[in-house]
């Protein structure tokens, strides 16, 4: 247990709650600029079962941000590259690779194997049914989103609190929009794919307060920092 005393030193976690981080089992749907982080930072917590969802290849213009990847993968699985990295990261992590997108035809089965869903997509459509599944399979889903120099997390269907819906509610008219290439500062998938992996071990520990009623976003360009708080 020396691996992970700082954890079982905070009195939120300790023996009881490392215990439950390795029993538990996290499905991250993308694993990119959001997934790379996030993917990291649970392993190392000691998460005893992670799911890379995936289909891309690492490419060139990845890499400044994909903290994953390495110049000598471009052109090769992203989910090969995540787990064979993870995998030096924690040799007592079991990892289940997926190299497809998620869909209406798999999400319920694939889903249904995990306690919680990661969201480290780059699409309303994928969000949606990511949100839409855990609805239905009581599944909590723990968003985040990047663009330019802004991002955003927040814990849905988690305590019978809010939904991705209850936020966003017209599906149509977000996945609709042009999606024209956008850029992002490197660092800010770094910042939420972490609140993103804290607020997951805080579910799985019962550690502090999670987002499941509030909305976390910064504009880094200006170093503004709300957390927004929602009432059905």
């Amino acid at each position: 247990m020396n691996r992970y005393r700082r954890h079982i030193l905070l009195k939120e976690i300790g023996e009881i709650g490392q215990q439950k981080l390795k029993e538990a089992s996290v499905l991250i749907v993308g694993v990119g600029g959001l997934g790379s982080p996030a993917s990291l930072y649970l392993t190392a917590a000691g998460i005893g079962r992670i799911g890379l969802m995936d289909d891309d290849t690492v490419s060139e213009s990845n890499l400044q941000r994909q903290v994953l990847y390495t110049s000598d993968e471009v052109g090769l699985l992203k989910v090969k590259c995540a787990e064979r990295r993870l995998k030096s990261l924690s040799s007592t992590t079991v990892f289940d690779i997926y190299p497809h997108r998620l869909n209406s035809e798999n999400a319920d089965n694939i889903i249904a194997r995990y306690d919680i869903v990661v969201d480290g997509c780059d699409n309303y459509a994928t969000r949606y049914l990511i949100n839409d599944t855990c609805i239905r399979l009581g599944k909590p889903y723990v968003y985040g989103t990047i663009g330019e120099f802004q991002g955003q997390a927040a814990v849905f269907n988690y305590q019978n609190k809010f939904s991705y819906r209850d936020i966003y509610p017209d599906e149509t008219y977000l996945t609709d929009l042009p999606r024209p290439e956008q850029g992002v500062m490197g660092a800010i998938p770094g910042i939420i794919g972490s609140i993103e992996a804290s607020e997951t071990i805080k579910i799985i520990t019962g550690a502090g307060t999670p987002l499941n009623d509030r909305l976390f976003t910064i504009d880094a360009l200006n170093m503004d920092i709300n957390i927004l708080s929602f009432k059905k």
